[in-house]
């Protein structure tokens, strides 16, 4: 307890002030306020991860574009070559690249969200900064690497003919849930990881089973009926073919009552799990 210095004496002549730091008690505030008035940290630590991220490579900042272009050619030569799945009448490549890269935005949030305890335990011990900064910080890296992918893609769609209609609008909709989606599950990782390491290495192996059972390399109508009830779970379901609607125009328009009941319940994950977030890192330190 810090006692109050009097009228006549300045904080500057007492001697016995002591200023305790302790972790809080029962339910942590988020105090997203904070993020704002620590805009600055954020834009510095963004920038530092763009630049570290390509550090030492022949390339650098190219692999933003090599990547995804590596990834749909291995798709289209696996997928729509080999084994010729239905492309609802678009071009395979473009089929692909559209959901794999709304795909890609998701994945890299859910990883930079889960490691961001671990991965970053030296920096929280000593100094203090919201720690929500550093999955955030990781949701606009991915989209800074989504953007200029996603420029690729509309050159793409004009080099086969196909042109943005008035359905554009409606990318950052799906933008916005796929984010939501992958800071939700990251959240909770992060805090698991915490305790339990191996998980960080079963991660890998979950997202990319996720990733084959969301429409990303085939068509919603490929899957036999009786199976389609796992696809109308799953809540990137309704954020790929949401994303692939409103770039290429193809499919049905997005079913709104099912996107909303998907978005429902992934923002009652988000919220919990960001909770769960700020009470585990007031340990992280004891822990890691």
């Amino acid at each position: 307890m810090i006692n109050p210095p009097s009228s006549n004496e300045s904080m500057y002549q007492r001697a016995d002030i002591l200023t305790e730091i302790s972790a809080p008690k029962g339910l942590v505030p988020l105090n997203l306020h904070e993020l704002w008035e620590y805009r600055e940290l954020a834009f510095f630590m963004l920038w530092r991860d763009i630049k570290g991220r390509y550090r030492q490579m022949a390339f650098g900042s190219l692999w933003m574009i090599i990547n995804p272009v590596l990834n749909v050619i291995v798709f289209t030569i696996l997928f729509g070559v080999m084994a010729k799945f239905p492309s609802d009448g678009v071009p395979y490549p473009l089929f692909n690249y559209s959901a794999l890269l709304i795909w890609t935005f998701f994945a890299s949030t859910l990883f930079t969200a889960a490691g961001s305890l671990v991965g970053n335990r030296d920096l929280i011990s000593k100094v203090y900064f919201p720690r929500l900064t550093i999955p955030l910080v990781g949701v606009l890296s991915a989209l800074v690497d989504f953007l200029i992918s996603f420029i690729l893609l509309l050159g793409a769609c004009a080099y086969f003919g196909y042109y943005p209609t008035w359905r554009l609008v409606f990318t950052p909709v799906f933008l916005l849930m796929a984010a939501s989606v992958g800071l939700a599950v990251g959240f909770w990782f992060a805090s698991w990881i915490v305790h339990f390491r191996d998980i960080n290495a079963a991660l890998g192996y979950i997202i990319r089973a996720w990733m084959y059972v969301t429409p990303v390399v085939y068509s919603t109508a490929f899957i036999p009926e009786k199976w389609r009830w796992i696809l109308e779970i799953n809540p990137l379901t309704s954020v790929i073919e949401g994303f692939r609607w409103s770039v290429l125009g193809v499919g049905p328009s997005p079913a709104v009552g099912m996107a909303a009941l998907h978005y429902l319940v992934v923002l009652l994950c988000l919220v919990g799990g960001a909770y769960y977030y700020r009470r585990t890192e007031r340990s992280i330190v004891d822990i890691a």
